[in-house]
């Protein structure tokens, strides 16, 4: 399960299934309801900064517009959070938009997606038109793993700040229904079997702390293997969610100030809650939280002949300049 969605609808609007979610899933709307009055709680926050939802035309305009990347059958867009790569019938998503940004930007016709920012993420969305080069580009990235080199580096502003400044997350994950819900959780400790029966991941991302501010920081990830959710459950399991984490931060509380880790079992997905201290530094309250939107962020990916990067958006450099962390200016 993903953080709360910013729901894209065909029609430029919320889906009127949006009005039976719980108040915490319901999708960021910048001057509706739940905006307070200038002055307020809210002012000068990123909460009307994350945009959605959009029309059709609107996220074409956005996608054209970010372009930063274009070498024969290649393209890179940075991609705002929200918009989902692949989606359902009637939603909009990166898929669903290739036809007419192909035609927009004059690429070839059959574009398929190489690699991608997850969907509530922000960040680069690698494109092709060449099912030859896309071969290839899997192949370098594997390469680059066994190399013990990481393809893929991701921002996060986290709430907290990891006990060592850099190191590794290595920690069996598996699919696993909690509820009415199928959320990741860890697994310490799997045995042979479960993974030779594909029950359990091996998971490994690298991490490293970029800058600090008091309880929270920016930090640095680089994956070395895939799994659904990976970068947010290995958040939790340095005591650090991201913010704007509305599923996985539930599983890190907190006794006099000092963070633990729950059980995955016990602790079901909820509106994440933030101290007082940080609240006020992004001027917001914790009513206003669950428009927060994922602080996750697709910086940099390695090609055989470049590098590739975006900048994060407006509302991941506001918080961090609210925050007092590097890299408000411009991408870290």
């Amino acid at each position: 399960m993903a953080a709360p969605r910013f729901l894209l609808c065909a029609g430029g609007g919320p889906r009127a299934a949006c009005s039976a979610r719980a108040w915490y899933q319901q999708p960021l709307r910048p001057g509706g309801p739940g905006r307070q009055a200038a002055g307020g709680p809210g002012r000068g926050s990123i909460v009307g900064q994350a945009g959605g939802p959009w029309s059709r035309q609107e996220v074409l305009g956005l996608l054209e517009a970010a372009v930063v990347y274009r070498e024969g059958p290649l393209v890179a867009i940075s991609k705002p959070s929200g918009l989902a790569v692949t989606g359902s019938p009637g939603q909009l998503s990166v898929i669903s938009l290739l036809p007419d940004l192909s035609q927009r930007l004059s690429l070839p016709h059959e574009l398929h997606v190489v690699k991608a920012a997850g969907k509530d993420s922000s960040g680069l969305v690698l494109l092709s038109g060449c099912p030859g080069t896309t071969r290839q580009l899997h192949a370098f990235f594997t390469q680059l793993r066994r190399a013990g080199r990481p393809p893929a580096t991701y921002r996060a502003v986290t709430a907290g700040v990891p006990a060592a400044v850099e190191g590794e997350i290595h920690t069996g994950l598996k699919l696993e229904q909690v509820g009415d819900l199928q959320l990741v959780v860890p697994v310490a400790g799997p045995s042979r079997r479960s993974v030779e029966r594909k029950e359990v991941k091996q998971t490994l991302t690298h991490y490293r702390v970029l800058g600090t501010a008091p309880g929270c920081s920016l930090v640095q990830l680089q994956p070395m293997t895939a799994f659904p959710s990976q970068l947010l459950v290995h958040l939790t399991l340095l005591l650090c969610p991201a913010l704007g984490d509305h599923v996985y931060s539930a599983r890190v509380g907190r006794v006099l100030g000092e963070p633990f880790l729950l059980p995955a079992g016990s602790a079901l997905p909820h509106t994440q809650v933030l101290g007082e201290q940080l609240l006020r530094r992004l001027r917001l309250t914790q009513e206003l939280l669950h428009r927060l939107p994922l602080h996750l962020h697709l910086y940099q990916l390695l090609l055989p002949t470049a590098s590739l990067t975006a900048p994060p958006p407006p509302f991941f450099l506001q918080t961090l300049r609210l925050l007092g962390l590097p890299g408000s200016q411009s991408a870290p």
